[in-house]
């Protein structure tokens, strides 16, 4: 005697809650891709019906079958003037009625398409904004780094005064009559350095 699973499958119309979403089999099985071939027919069929030719050739054929069925001998015609072209009507109503859904599907389609476009939109726009502010933050950082470090102005002046502390002391040096040792001179240089700062 054959051996029986202890799970029983699953009963028509359910979907059993251990399987991958996208093996769950309904009702009705879908084809993969017919929402996609629907949608793009449905734009082709809208861009056909959104063109000047269309509504040209549109225009000859209502002639032609008004003309048709207005001058031809009674016997000849298919949609006789007597009951008012009652085919032509259907006919008219029946693409009417199909161009309408067909239209909205097509509308449907591109709005999600410009939902989608408009989110990669932001999403840049976001990634365009941080890294914006990235760059403003590295700007402002390297702005306070250039204050701590020596200017041309800056060296030129200390040089200056260097070379002013050196010119003293070769002249008090020099002049050793006056009395002021060494020290005294550097002492004085210092405190003359430190009033200008």
């Amino acid at each position: 005697m054959a051996r029986r699973d202890a799970r029983p499958g699953p009963r028509r119309g359910e979907t059993r809650l251990d399987a991958p979403k996208g093996l769950r089999t309904g009702l009705l099985p879908r084809r993969a891709g017919s929402r996609d071939r629907m949608g793009r027919f449905s734009e082709a069929f809208a861009r056909g019906m959104g063109t000047p030719w269309f509504l040209v050739g549109m225009s000859v054929f209502v002639i032609v079958w008004l003309t048709y069925n207005s001058l031809a001998p009674v016997e000849a015609q298919w949609d006789p003037r007597a009951l008012n072209f009652t085919l032509l009507t259907l006919i008219l109503s029946l693409q009417a009625s199909y161009a309408a859904p067909m239209i909205l599907l097509a509308q449907n389609r591109q709005d999600d398409r410009d939902r989608v476009q408009i989110e990669q939109d932001r999403q840049r726009a976001e990634r365009n904004l941080a890294d914006t502010e990235y760059l403003a933050r590295e700007v402002v950082a390297l702005r306070l780094a250039m204050k701590d470090v020596a200017t041309k102005e800056f060296l030129r002046t200390e040089l200056r005064a260097l070379l002013d502390e050196l010119d003293r002391r070769d002249d008090a040096n020099n002049e050793g009559s006056a009395g002021e040792t060494e020290a005294e001179a550097v002492m004085r240089d210092d405190r003359d350095r430190n009033a200008r700062d």
